[in-house]
């Protein structure tokens, strides 16, 4: 299928042929017939892609602090290469748009295909000819009567609506509405639809004037003139509320509003305007202020939004969901008059065209910009592969991969890592929208792309199956890979619950040996580390070990916080800090327990593990930190001898009385090519996995058991099996 795709590096915008995005459960995958082109959020996006890097700096210092943060805690060449990771991301652009839907996913029961919906939310309601798109963000169109031209513009109604509601503007109320452009013209309309009377102004006077056209009581474009408007048609009071529909970094709007508002008025604004109020115009008249988030309750709201959590009417009457079929039934009521607001069509393939009108290129007025799409694709249209190269001369027993899952970890660190590994191909990626896996195929080197991950446990060509998406689906993608017969390499953590890694041990036992499987444990394979190793095994254990972990704050809606997707920072991440004190002292956790603390960060953890040789272990695993300090510090007592490894970049070894110190200044070495390494000649020579599938069990039943014990506050036995399963996870 085509799609307009951005580039975050130059802003240059392309139509891409992608794969068709699979339906994930809780969605509805639609094809397309119209999008409408943001003139103002999707502008913005454009003019920021296109600055070079110094004046992206500038617009956004925040990130460049993170940067030099990074730089110092991480290495130079580090940060070098998740600042690429990052620009190398094509954008998807478009929140707007009107199809048809051809499937739906599972828990959507209120939805059919066939069924005719405008679709909203950016990065899901995309400019390309299908779209998948959570429930909530899909509302049914009323009636077959209006085209899907219109029915296009739905996203921005419902931002105008609850602009609208926002202002609580009541029948018979002066309602004075600054910005005329699209989303003015809207709430003009809106506002008239309500019983309103509206007073208009815009500096362009061709959009004053269609205002004017659509109902507007009174238009002008000088702002004199429209303070006086305001106070005519209200007997001097001013107006009851003012919507600020316009967008520009200049706070003269805001002042303005104060200054035709009445006394204890309302101003809302709903555009993207500066913000710096003069306090005594809105002290005097002791006028409300407010600020209107885009379509409604729900909106940002991953809960609502994702997963399909709707809030009940009784508690929040206007969803944005709701406002979207409030705007729909209007337009079906014939209360709304869009035609006049289109001012251009281009179809997919002219889309550059567009935004070429749109970022002033062009030098030509426009209002309402809609792309169009075929009503009818072929099949080569609808496919969900895309062949990038035609690869003839294949390497006798190389590890040929498949790759599940294509973020920024497994683009910047992990598939680097693994291509510098002899004897690996390439030979396919899958991601949920086609936009991402094209974008990684064509940056690795990856023969073709996919948004179906049943094509890559069913290609023959693959051998080896590499997982690197969110934590919930690591098991089930495990599981289906060894039935399938692959080789698995899976991203930590191996899974979420007991029930889920009982399963994988069944399963991986049916295999006899046949599939390696591994987890991407790096860091045990980290030079320093093997140093480290070398170092204390020379003196005998038992070993008192201390892994501090600052790990810094993540944002509460952050995925890897969510129980459902990402499990908590407990299971996500600390099976890597487990694993590699069992590397350390040669044997595996037998009990362990776990304190927590609350911090604005999230939740500090230090867990405590004896280890089967009499070993013990602290891992302090902390979010209240400064990030801009060492985030791993692991210090290993035992036999006469301290080993002391800092960050991956500083190793100290100490016997008696000497010290022995190891630098690198570049680049962390966390094991990551290493690890691959080992687990491709295991493939290609056979022999034994380079983690055995004891161990991997190990850690990860000792890092759920570490979960367990700081919700009971009581020691676990790791060897303890707490559940048994009854239904496969997969069929």
């Amino acid at each position: 299928m085509k799609q307009v795709l951005q580039s975050a590096r130059t802003g240059e915008i392309e139509v891409a042929e992608v794969p068709v995005p699979r339906t994930l459960p809780g969605c509805v995958l639609v094809r397309v017939s119209t999008s409408l082109v943001s003139a103002g959020t999707e502008r913005a996006a454009s003019e920021f892609a296109s600055k070079n890097l110094l004046q992206k700096a500038q617009s956004r210092p925040d990130l460049v602090r993170d940067v030099f943060n990074k730089v110092r805690r991480d290495g130079i060449l580090s940060a070098v290469s998740a600042v690429r990771g990052r620009l190398d991301q094509p954008l998807e652009l478009g929140y707007s748009s009107a199809g048809t839907v051809v499937e739906v996913g599972s828990d959507v029961v209120d939805i059919r295909p066939g069924d005719r919906v405008a679709c909203a939310g950016a990065g899901v309601a995309v400019h390309a000819e299908f779209a998948c798109v959570p429930r909530l963000l899909v509302a049914r169109i009323p009636s077959s009567e209006f085209s899907f031209d219109h029915a296009a513009f739905t996203t921005v109604g419902a931002v105008a609506i609850h602009g609208v509601r926002t202002a609580e503007a009541k029948l018979g109320e002066l309602v004075a509405v600054i910005g005329l452009g699209l989303l003015g013209q809207l709430t003009v309309q809106i506002l008239n639809a309500a019983g309103c009377r509206v007073i208009g102004m815009d500096l362009v006077p061709e959009r004053a004037q269609l205002a004017a056209r659509m109902g507007a009581l009174a238009v002008t474009s000088s702002e004199e003139e429209f303070r006086d408007l305001c106070l005519r048609h209200s007997s001097a009071n001013g107006a009851d509320s003012v919507l600020i529909t316009a967008e520009t970094s200049s706070s003269q709007p805001v002042n303005l509003a104060a200054s035709i508002s009445r006394d204890r008025g309302i101003v809302v604004a709903v555009g993207t305007v500066g913000m710096e109020l003069r306090r005594k115009l809105y002290y005097e008249k002791e006028i409300d202020f407010r600020i209107s988030r885009s379509c409604g309750p729900g909106r940002y709201d991953v809960a609502f939004e994702q997963k399909g959590r709707d809030y009940p009417i009784g508690h929040v009457r206007w969803t944005e969901t709701r406002n979207m079929e409030a705007f729909l039934q209007l337009l079906a009521d014939g209360k709304l008059d869009l035609e006049p607001l289109v001012s251009h069509r281009y179809e997919i393939e002219n889309a550059t065209d567009a935004y070429d009108l749109i970022t002033g290129k062009t030098a030509r007025p426009y209002l309402g910009v809609l792309i169009q799409y075929l009503s009818e694709t072929s099949e080569s249209t609808q496919s969900r592969s895309l062949k990038l190269v035609s690869r003839t001369n294949r390497i006798p027993q190389a590890v040929r991969v498949g790759l599940l899952g294509a973020g920024n970890f497994a683009q910047s660190v992990l598939i680097p890592a693994i291509k510098r590994s002899p004897a690996t191909e390439l030979v396919s990626v899958c991601a949920s929208t086609g936009a991402r896996s094209r974008a990684c195929a064509s940056k690795l080197g990856f023969a073709s792309c996919t948004t179906d991950e049943e094509e890559i446990y069913a290609d023959p060509a693959i051998n080896t199956v590499v997982i690197a998406t969110r934590h919930h689906l690591h098991a089930a993608q495990v599981l289906r890979a060894l039935e399938s017969g692959k080789h698995v390499f899976c991203e930590k953590p191996l899974c979420l619950t007991e029930d889920e890694l009982l399963r994988i041990e069944h399963a991986y036992a049916r295999t006899a040996g046949k599939s390696c499987l591994t987890v991407g444990f790096n860091r045990r394979y980290a030079a320093m580390v093997r140093g480290m190793k070398a170092f204390v095994t020379k003196s005998g254990g038992p070993f008192t070990m201390h892994y501090r972990v600052n790990a810094g704050p993540l944002p509460a809606d952050h995925w890897i916080n969510d129980p459902e997707q990402g499990g908590g920072r407990i299971l996500g991440e600390m099976c890597h800090f487990v694993d590699l004190l069992s590397f350390l002292c040669g044997a595996t956790p037998a009990v362990v327990q776990a304190r927590g603390l609350a911090s604005p960060g999230g939740q500090d953890v230090v867990a405590s593990i004896e280890f089967e040789d009499g070993s013990l272990g602290t891992i302090s695993y902390l979010c209240n930190g400064d990030r801009t300090f060492s985030k791993e510090r692991v210090e290993v007592f035992g036999g006469g001898c301290v080993a002391v490894l800092d960050d991956f970049r500083r190793l100290e070894l100490v016997r008696h009385g000497k010290k022995q110190s190891f630098h690198s200044r570049l680049r962390q070495d966390k094991g990551h090519a290493a690890g691959w390494h080992a687990f491709a000649e295991c493939i290609r020579m056979g022999g034994p996995s380079p983690i055995s599938f004891d161990e991997i069990v190990a850690s990860t039943r000792a890092t759920i058991r570490i979960a367990d014990a700081l919700c009971s506050g009581q020691p676990m036995d790791v060897h303890h099996c707490i559940n048994n399963f009854s239904e496969p996870l997969v069929s």
